[in-house]
């Protein structure tokens, strides 16, 4: 064991590290909150990073007037809706994360309850929601400061209704949209020739009355292959030839994990460095099969509180399971730029759906899944004051800080004489690794490439860190931003790059290349925010374009 003393300004500390494992831990250091707004005017159904640190935000349209008006007397008229038929509110912003600023934007029809991802150019591609807005696709492209961007409309433009679908984004920069109520079936953006396909799984996998296999997890492997999983179930498919190459084992317990019993899931990060890169699913949190119908009558069971983890390419796969210090519905899992897994908002008992959760958890968790597992591998941080429910959401940011944002267990905004009111607040969590105390070891990016290739060709970028310890703690991740809604964060993905050389340049400052992600299959083409980690401590993000 080799011990370096790092200086501040103000203090000094000695971190031990142990050149085969990045630290320093979380012990002491539970993390910060922050109140960024007490009302941005919706509540945060869905929300999207883009690649210009702006975030897209929605809700649905179909409960009536937001609080936010929309701009220059602009009202929506839709005859179709259910509720008010001119509506001059807005039913989605766009945060810019910079300057803490928002401005409404405006949607048509309504975006219930729908899923989305990320073209390959940067442009928000989001399908369906609820009545006249089931089958319509809107897009949003980043634009500068001083253009006025908005949502684009397409009626009519998927082949089934979307109501409860996943997306998730191919190799070749096209979305395959999966599921959703009463949809057992698949489709692709932009339409294929072969247009709707049935998926004889997901009728298997509906309990009838209940589903519990709306929003499937989907997860792209680096075979090109998909990992769908519903229910309890999952299957390895392969999405061009209609087949399902393998089922898995039930994950124990048989307790389902999607939709209204929402777990959460995670690809945990694919390593380049990995002489054969072996993909890990995990799978955390739900609710009993019965807790909505329990709920329905007032009785709230308590969620679940395991973990598990599949390894899907090995001869045998087997699920291995872990509990987690709290149970917890309607968590968000969300992938740090460590490595490590943050669980957060979500509830300890009952299930999804209006006013069918209790018992908020406001305190995240972190896992390190690269810890061995005779250690505990869960850190439990500092609580939220606020219940983040049903219809909360939170994404991960270029800065390392989580944005978290709304709450509404209601069919209708209703902030008086309920237990947990309507929730327009936006805060951010700040994990451990962003403690002032660790800057000393925080690398700064000064210089990177905008764009990286395939076939691991080498990219280039300089850093500056006050203390450098070895290029033994030193790794480089790239982080594609994912769409977040019901627990689920679609396309989110981490790749460690392999580092082929770090070169000394001048008092602190290094020049580090790397090799490019070898396939698109392993990072399917499109914006990363890229990290630099050095002992377990990351820089800010940079963009990079990939393909």
């Amino acid at each position: 064991m080799i011990k370096f003393l790092l200086f501040s300004l103000s203090f000094s500390h000695v971190f031990s590290i142990v050149a085969s494992q990045a630290l320093p831990s979380y012990s002491g250091r539970n993390g910060e909150w922050q109140l960024l707004h007490e009302s941005v005017g919706i509540s945060a159904m869905h929300m999207q990073l883009l690649h210009n640190n702006k975030v897209i935000i929605f809700d649905r349209t179909d409960f009536g007037p937001s609080n936010l008006s929309l701009p220059n007397g602009i009202c929506r008229v839709d005859s179709s809706d259910t509720i008010l038929q001119t509506d001059c509110t807005a039913h989605s912003i766009l945060y810019d994360i910079v300057t803490n600023g928002f401005r409404p934007l405006m949607i048509q029809t309504d975006t219930w309850c729908s899923s989305g991802a990320v073209l390959p150019n940067g442009t928000l591609v989001q399908t369906g929601g609820y009545n006249d807005g089931d089958r319509n696709i809107r897009s949003f492209t980043p634009c500068s400061d001083d253009e006025y961007c908005n949502w684009i409309e397409f009626p009519q433009s998927l082949i089934q209704r979307r109501w409860y679908a996943s997306n998730q984004v191919l190799p070749d920069g096209r979305i395959i949209i999966v599921g959703g109520r009463r949809q057992f079936n698949y489709e692709f953006y932009p339409s294929s020739w072969n247009g709707v396909i049935f998926l004889d799984f997901l009728v298997e996998t509906n309990d009838q009355g209940l589903e519990n296999n709306l929003y499937p997890f989907l997860h792209l492997l680096p075979d090109g292959n998909l990992f769908i999983f519903a229910n309890t179930r999952s299957i390895l498919f392969d999405y061009n030839q209609n087949m399902v190459l393998k089922e898995f084992p039930k994950i124990p317990g048989d307790d389902p994990r999607n939709y209204p019993s929402s777990g959460s899931s995670v690809l945990l990060p694919l390593d380049e460095n990995d002489a054969i890169i072996e993909p890990e699913i995990m799978v955390c949190g739900g609710a009993p099969r019965d807790s909505f119908i329990q709920a329905m009558q007032g009785n709230f069971i308590r969620a679940i509180s395991t973990c598990g983890r599949l390894k899907v390419s090995v001869p045998n796969p087997s699920w291995t399971m872990e509990d987690m210090p709290m149970a917890r519905v309607m968590g968000d899992m969300i992938l740090l730029p460590t490595g490590d897994v943050l669980i957060i908002n979500g509830a300890e008992l009952g299930t999804a759906g209006w006013e069918l959760g209790r018992g908020p958890v406001t305190r995240p968790i972190i896992y390190r899944p690269s810890d061995d597992v005779s250690n505990w591998r869960f850190s439990v941080m500092s609580p939220s004051p606020r219940p983040r429910m049903y219809h909360s959401s939170a994404i991960l940011l270029t800065d390392g800080r989580i944005l978290v944002s709304g709450s509404n267990p209601h069919v209708y905004y209703n902030f008086t004489n309920v237990e947990y009111p309507t929730d327009l607040s936006m805060e951010s969590f700040s994990p451990p690794y962003l403690s002032p105390e660790y800057d000393p070891i925080r690398p700064r990016i000064l210089s990177a490439d905008e764009k990286m290739g395939y076939g691991g060709k080498l990219f280039w970028l300089s850093f500056q860190v006050q203390a450098y310890l070895t290029a033994n703690v030193l790794t480089v991740t790239i982080v594609a931003p994912s769409f977040a809604t019901h627990s689920f964060s679609m396309n989110q993905r981490m790749v460690l790059l392999k580092i082929a050389g770090v070169t000394d340049i001048a008092p602190s400052t290094y020049n580090l290349v790397v090799a490019g992600p070898s396939t698109a299959e392993i990072a399917p083409p499109g914006y990363y925010m890229l990290f630099v980690v050095h002992a377990h401590v990351p820089s800010y993000g940079r963009w990079v374009k990939i393909g």
